[in-house]
C-alpha cells in the first residue's frame, strides 16, 4: 500500500527536487501533464519526460503533451512500451493493465538508466489508490515513485493547481487509453483501438462534446456520452442518434470486423467495460 505521507500541495515542487533526477512517464492527461510541466520548471535537464506512442494511445493526448512541451520548452522523448507485442496484454485479461504498464516500465526504467536519471515518476495521485488498478502492482515492481501521492494531492488539487498555474490543459477532461474502451476479454486489436479512435473523435468534432466513450464488446460497438445530454429536457438525443447512425455507415465500411454500431441509451458510466468475470 503506498502512503500519502504528511505532505500538503505545495510540497510538489519539493518532492521533485528530493529525487534529483526523474523520467517522468507522461501519458498526454492531465495529472502527467502538470507532472511533466513541475519537474521540468524544478529539474530543469534533469527531468527527462518520456511518452509512449502505440494504437492504445490517443493522439489528442500526444498532440497535448508535444503542445505543453512546446509552450514549456522542454523535449519529449519518445518511446514504444511493446504491449502490442504481448500477447497476455491482447487477450485483455482482467489485469491487462499490468501488462501494458509491466511493458511500459521497463522501457522507461531502461531509459533512466541510458540518461542517468535516478528515479521513475508517474502521475498516480491520491484518488488512484481507492480503484482497482493493477498499473500499480507494476509500478511498484519496478521502484517507480509517486510525487502526487507523497505530496498529499488528488484530483482535484492536481486541477486547482493547474488552473493556478494557468496552464492550457487545466479542464481536459479524463481521457484513459483506448484499450479501456474494450470490453474485458474481448481481445485487443489494431482494428478495434482504430474503431474507438475515429468514432470518438468524429462525433466530438460533429457534437462538440467533451465526453463519449465508444465501447467494443464483440463485435458490437456502443456510443456513450453524458447522460445529462441524453435527457428529455436536454433535447438533443434525437440529434445525438441521427449523428451515431450518419457516422456509422464510415464506420462499417472502415471496420468491417465490427457489425454494428449505435447509441447505448444509459449514457456513459465510469469502467463499464471492467468485467472481473468475463
Amino acid at each position: 500500500m503506498i502512503s500519502s505521507g504528511p505532505m500538503t500541495t505545495p510540497d510538489i515542487a519539493s518532492v521533485l527536487a528530493g529525487y534529483g533526477s526523474c523520467v517522468v512517464a507522461a501519458s498526454g492527461g492531465v495529472d502527467s501533464l502538470l507532472l511533466a510541466v513541475v519537474a521540468h520548471r524544478a529539474l530543469g535537464a534533469l527531468a527527462v519526460i518520456a511518452h509512449a506512442v502505440s494504437p492504445a494511445v490517443p493522439a489528442g493526448d500526444t498532440a497535448r503533451l508535444h503542445e505543453a512541451a512546446r509552450l514549456e520548452g522542454f523535449a519529449v522523448r519518445r518511446v514504444d512500451a511493446g504491449e502490442m507485442r504481448d500477447p497476455r496484454y491482447l487477450e485483455n485479461p482482467v489485469d491487462r493493465c499490468y501488462h501494458c504498464k509491466t511493458g511500459l516500465y521497463r522501457r522507461l526504467s531502461a531509459l533512466a538508466r541510458e540518461t542517468g536519471m535516478a528515479v521513475l515518476a508517474s502521475g498516480t495521485n491520491l484518488d488512484d489508490l481507492s480503484d482497482y488498478r493493477p498499473g500499480l502492482v507494476a509500478a511498484q515492481d519496478f521502484g517507480v515513485r509517486h510525487p502526487f501521492v507523497e505530496a498529499g494531492m488528488d484530483k482535484a488539487a492536481i486541477r486547482a493547481m493547474a488552473r493556478a498555474l494557468g496552464l492550457f490543459f487545466a479542464e481536459t477532461p479524463a481521457s484513459p487509453c483506448l484499450g479501456s474502451r474494450i470490453h474485458t476479454g474481448t481481445p485487443i486489436t489494431r482494428e478495434r483501438l482504430a474503431a474507438v479512435a475515429f468514432a470518438e473523435d468524429a462525433l466530438r468534432e460533429r457534437l462538440g462534446l467533451g465526453l463519449v466513450r465508444c465501447r467494443i464488446q464483440g463485435d458490437a460497438a456502443r456510443i456513450e456520452v453524458d447522460p445529462a445530454i441524453l435527457a428529455p429536457e436536454a433535447g438533443r438525443r434525437g440529434e445525438i442518434a441521427a449523428a451515431v447512425a450518419e457516422i456509422g455507415r464510415e464506420f462499417r465500411k472502415r471496420f468491417p470486423g465490427i457489425a454494428t454500431i449505435g447509441l447505448d441509451p444509459r449514457g456513459y458510466a465510469r469502467g463499464r467495460a471492467f468485467h472481473t468475470n468475463p
